[in-house]
């Protein structure tokens, strides 16, 4: 008898554990189900866009950028990033765009100026940049031929000036 009874306790017992498994198993696929429908409303938002960095101070160095994005649900349509610019970019093509430069070119003696080309390395935050750009600047030192007579005269003529004077 007491072994029989022994025997019911057992089964009850794992009959118990047998339901209380099913159950977190259910609630377990329950919380499952409800995770694709949160993915789902995400993805009624839109992509960031993000503006140009715009520098705190300067030209360069630590600033700010705007983003945006759209959605009927979205919780958050702005938000403002810290972002920074490299002082060392050509800032004339956009601080947001890398280019790798060929070497200088030879210099033009009828513009006094010399070329090269750049071609684009990278735009960061999706910026617009131009392939390719051209930049020019000042050759060195030119050898001008102007008389070094002219100058003495000059001096000469200064001199005179201020003993007239």
């Amino acid at each position: 008898m007491q072994q029989q009874q022994q025997q019911r306790r057992m089964f009850t017992a794992a009959l118990l554990a047998l339901v209380f498994i099913l159950a977190a198993v259910s609630t377990a696929e329950a919380g499952k189900k409800e995770k694709p429908e949160k993915k789902a409303k995400k993805s009624d938002c839109g992509e960031w866009q993000w503006s140009v960095c715009v520098p705190t101070n300067g030209d360069c160095g630590l600033g700010t950028r705007e983003g945006t994005r759209t959605g009927a649900e979205c919780k958050q349509t702005t938000k403002t990033q810290k972002c920074k610019i490299p002082c060392n970019w050509k800032k004339q093509f956009g601080a947001e765009c890398k280019y790798q430069f060929q070497a200088w070119g030879e210099c033009d003696l009828n513009t006094a100026l010399k070329t090269r080309t750049g071609n684009l390395k990278r735009a960061l935050h999706n910026a617009d940049c131009q392939k390719t750009v051209t930049i020019s600047k000042p050759c060195g030192k030119l050898t001008k031929t102007k008389p070094q007579e002219s100058k003495k005269k000059k001096k000469e003529g200064k001199k005179q000036e201020k003993m007239l004077d």
